[in-house]
């Protein structure tokens, strides 16, 4: 029954709105039609937003522009040099205010169902006036009429709630309700209309009259009333329902027309039901006439400005509000706290102006002002106005563009320190200061973050923890502890506003997240190599033998950490060798830049190098990042793993070798497989990559061909032939699939003979910044995969040959490519079967196997003779540089 109840109350409120706007002969905004117009919005056969488009882009249909009818000086923002730019934001902002309009109508329709609330009913976006286009296409800015956003929701009848009391002043009248209440001798509660005659029955005493009368006088009046008929009564008499007035709103209102209010209504109270003056309407002249008299002039700026209420006055049935055309206009914009478009009183001045909008802001210049204005409607002129008293007296004129300018950014008698510092910032500059007083010692190029990485070191992580601290964890399936931990982990990351990335134990931030002047070009460099040793490691430890390697190298205090730990640089890679001081000559206005050479500075406090300093110079502090400084300078860290006395990450000198940095780690171990080690470098793998994405490009575009032209023959082939060339053609776009997935390991093939040991084995190459070297230990197994029965890792036996584990592993099945069998050697070398043919046959079975070494034999595809060479698995790891986990992609 509740909601039933509740579904007849909206039913009945929103019938009765729309009879009060029939009455009225006002549009109901929620209703639509007309291409999305309401009835009372169309003017001329177009509607406000139709009006809105063709006001600022012109109407296609009618083959008139917004050109015509322009006022004196008026630009088109079509025609403008950022016509564009202008015109898609006009757009926009139209588009905004619509957006808002239909989110109103949702937000006002929920309104309907309460009694207790008014209902309000959104009005749709006004056109822009011609006054404003013309500020837009002059200031590329939209200025909003000063107070008509006060307008932009309103009551569909401004009436006070019935709850509320009745003013003594209130005179009664025909309509009004009054609650009479007399017990003694005679006892009788009612509640009575005032009839037309402005009279009311009293029972047992009859009609009184009580129009006229003033509600703090009823009482008196009844009670003489009711004296004149019985003794000994007491009365109480209080005004019920008032009643309803017409008036009339008419002129440039948004929504003029008749509207019933309630009888204790004022002006401001029609003004809103009525939705206000009109873009069009004057805000400071609003009349009120009764009897053909104006009785009362209304300033709505009064309201606005100061609240004052003074000139709003009660209305009676039959009144007429009477909206002229706005008077004078100015847009005042710029550095004030209210810039709009305002109507101007009669010999408003400037500061005048400025104070209706609130006055100037915090960053306005107190200086001077700029006033464009129309003279005569003809000419367009600009002036200054100093900001002083004969200055802000300024008369302004309708038109006029006044500008309240902000203030230069200069800084006076400050020097700048930006890059790679501890406190970049501006300074106060003193007489006689030098680069010393800006950088007195290396402390101070250390940037904040590099102190928030090392602070992040002690934070423990799920990858590196003591075991003795989560008991828990030293029991398997507790995958909720763990999640407990990620949990903390994700919460430090959001108080400390670091980023985790992968891999690692600390968390270092990403260079999008380091302030503009705090040394990002050597964090960034830092990163990237950490970042790309990493991702060497993550490539290689795919293989076999680098998995071996890592479950030996495992310590007890990790948790499953099957990635090493991050190493932080000791220090930033400041450019030592080059700082620079850019200044600007105030009389000529040329920058120069001096540069000087940090290092003798700061390290050898070289009195040469610590320069003067003058008001506005601008100190910048390069990092290694920033610049590109000589291979002699760059930092170049290196990975080792594996079987080294000493493995780990190492900061390799100018010119040092492969050999060199080996030593420097202790040498290998007595297991070192050195035939079966891994050289990666960054440079490298980016190069593989890129054949590899050209090989997968090309390919597909020979697919494409073959399809269409294997399309065509089996148009007119059996069914059987269609069918299998489409499987054919599914085949070849899932080989195309798998290509995508593979990635280049960057892997350097070093020609290591299968027995090499020590380290005078190893090829003297000077290192680059990222390489990896990895070294297993010596495996026990030979792999055979592909087409084969026993897909399998076999022991490794010395004498055997290739035939000999083909045979272990069942030999090859039916769908096997026999003649595209190849080894992929441990060393990452390739043997096809076609390298092993002789002048005596194919001894490709009789090829002597290592250590680590893998047999692949693939299985049959239908291929088309365009793809016969592109197709080859032996090209595909070789020539393309694919280690042997590639192959759980393309197998």
């Amino acid at each position: 029954m509740k909601s039933r109840f509740s579904l007849l109350s909206v039913v009945l409120i929103m019938t009765a709105a729309m009879a009060v706007a029939q009455t009225s002969q006002m549009p109901d905004p929620t209703s639509t039609g007309n291409n999305g117009c309401t009835p009372g919005m169309q003017a001329d056969g177009l509607c406000s937003n139709q009006m809105l488009d063709q006001n600022l882009l012109g109407s296609p249909s009618s083959g008139q522009s917004s050109e015509q009818g322009q006022i004196p000086g008026y630009i088109n923002p079509l025609s403008s040099p950022y016509g564009q730019s202008l015109s898609s934001q006009l757009q926009q902002n139209g588009t905004q205010q619509q957006q808002q309009f239909n989110s109103s109508q949702r937000s006002s329709r929920s309104l309907y169902g309460n009694s207790q609330q008014l209902n309000m009913i959104p009005l749709p976006p006004e056109p822009l006036t011609d006054f404003q286009k013309f500020v837009a296409s002059t200031t590329q800015q939209i200025l909003p009429i000063y107070g008509a956003s006060l307008f932009q929701s309103v009551p569909s009848t401004f009436a006070p709630l019935d709850q509320g009391p009745v003013p003594e002043s209130y005179v009664l009248g025909p309509g009004d309700q009054i609650h009479v209440q007399v017990w003694g001798q005679v006892n009788f509660a009612t509640t009575l209309p005032i009839d037309r005659t402005g009279g009311i029955y009293l029972p047992q005493v009859g009609e009184v009259h009580v129009a006229g009368v003033p509600a703090s006088s009823l009482e008196t009046v009844l009670r003489q009333a009711v004296g004149k008929v019985f003794r000994n009564f007491n009365l109480t008499a209080s005004v019920g329902q008032i009643r309803s007035i017409q008036v009339y709103v008419v002129g440039n209102a948004r929504r003029p027309g008749v509207y019933t209010i309630s009888s204790l209504s004022t002006l401001v109270d029609a003004l809103f039901a009525s939705g206000g003056p009109s873009p069009q309407g004057s805000m400071r002249r609003i009349e009120v006439r009764r009897h053909g008299k104006v009785i009362s002039t209304f300033d709505l700026y009064d309201l606005l400005l100061h609240g004052d209420r003074s000139h709003d006055v009660p209305l009676l049935s039959g009144d007429v509000i009477f909206i002229p055309p706005v008077g004078p206009e100015a847009a005042l914009l710029g550095s004030v706290n209210s810039p709009a478009i305002y109507e101007l009183r009669p010999g408003e001045t400037i500061g005048q102006l400025i104070q209706d909008a609130g006055g100037t802001s915090a960053i306005a210049a107190h200086t001077s002002i700029s006033v464009e204005r129309i003279d005569d409607h003809q000419d367009r002129a600009a002036m200054s106005v100093d900001f002083n008293h004969a200055g802000l007296d300024t008369p302004v004129r309708d038109g006029d563009l006044v500008r309240v300018l902000p203030i230069v950014p200069l800084y006076k008698n400050t020097v700048t320190l930006r890059g790679n510092t501890a406190n970049p910032g501006r300074f106060e500059w003193h007489p006689g200061m030098r680069l010393s007083d800006l950088i007195p010692d290396r402390e101070s190029l250390i940037t904040r973050n590099y102190w928030w990485r090392r602070a992040q070191l002690g934070i423990p992580t799920p990858d590196f923890e003591p075991l003795q601290n989560y008991p828990a964890l030293t029991q398997p399936n507790h995958p909720f502890d763990l999640q407990l931990e990620k949990q903390r982990q994700v919460q430090l990351q959001k108080e400390y506003g670091i980023a985790q990335q992968r891999g690692g134990a600390s968390g270092y931030p990403s260079a999008q997240q380091q302030p503009y002047n705090s040394g990002t070009g050597s964090y960034l460099q830092t990163q990237q190599r950490l970042q790309q040793l990493n991702q060497n490691e993550e490539q290689t430890n795919n293989t076999a033998s680098s998995v071996a390697s890592q479950a030996e190298v495992r310590t007890e205090n990790t948790i499953g950490a099957t990635k090493p730990l991050k190493v932080a640089l000791p220090a930033p890679d400041i450019d030592w060798s080059y700082a620079v001081i850019e200044r600007l000559n105030p009389k000529t206005l040329k920058t120069t830049l001096i540069p000087f050479d940090l290092g003798k500075l700061v390290m050898d406090h070289d009195p040469s190098q610590n320069l003067a300093l003058e008001p506005g110079d601008v100190v910048t502090i390069f990092s290694q990042g920033d610049i590109h400084v000589p291979q002699s300078q760059q930092t170049k860290f290196v990975r080792l793993e594996g079987e080294f006395v000493h493995a780990g990450i190492y900061s390799v000198k100018p010119g040092e070798t492969l050999q060199d940095l080996v030593r420097k780690a202790g040498g290998l171990t007595p297991n070192a497989y050195l035939y079966g080690s891994e050289f990666t470098r960054v440079s490298t793998r980016v190069l593989q990559q890129e054949r590899i994405n050209q090989y997968v490009q090309q390919l597909g575009i020979e697919i494409q061909r073959s399809t269409l032209a294997a399309a065509s023959s089996a148009a007119a082939a059996s069914g059987n032939l269609a069918s299998t060339t489409a499987a054919a053609t599914q085949n070849e776009q899932n080989l195309i699939a798998e290509l995508r997935q593979i990635k280049a390991t960057g892997r350097i093939v070093l020609n290591l003979k299968p027995g090499s040991h020590g380290v005078d084995a190893l090829p003297d190459i000077p290192l680059q910044d990222g390489d990896a070297f990895i070294v297993p230990s010596t495996p026990s197994t030979v792999n055979v995969v592909g087409a084969v029965y026993d897909q399998n890792s076999f022991l490794y036996s010395r004498g055997r040959r290739a035939g000999d584990y083909l045979h272990l592993a069942g030999g090859e099945n039916r769908d096997a490519d026999r003649r595209h069998a190849f080894i992929i050697r441990a060393d990452g070398s390739v043997v096809s079967r076609q390298m092993a043919s002789g002048i005596f046959g194919n001894n490709f079975m009789s090829l002597p196997m290592h250590p680590g070494d893998t047999i692949v034999v693939p299985e049959k595809t239908f291929k088309p003779s365009a793809l016969e060479g592109m197709l080859q698995y032996t090209q595909l790891f070789s020539n393309l540089a694919l280690g042997a986990a590639s192959l759980n992609v393309i197998r």
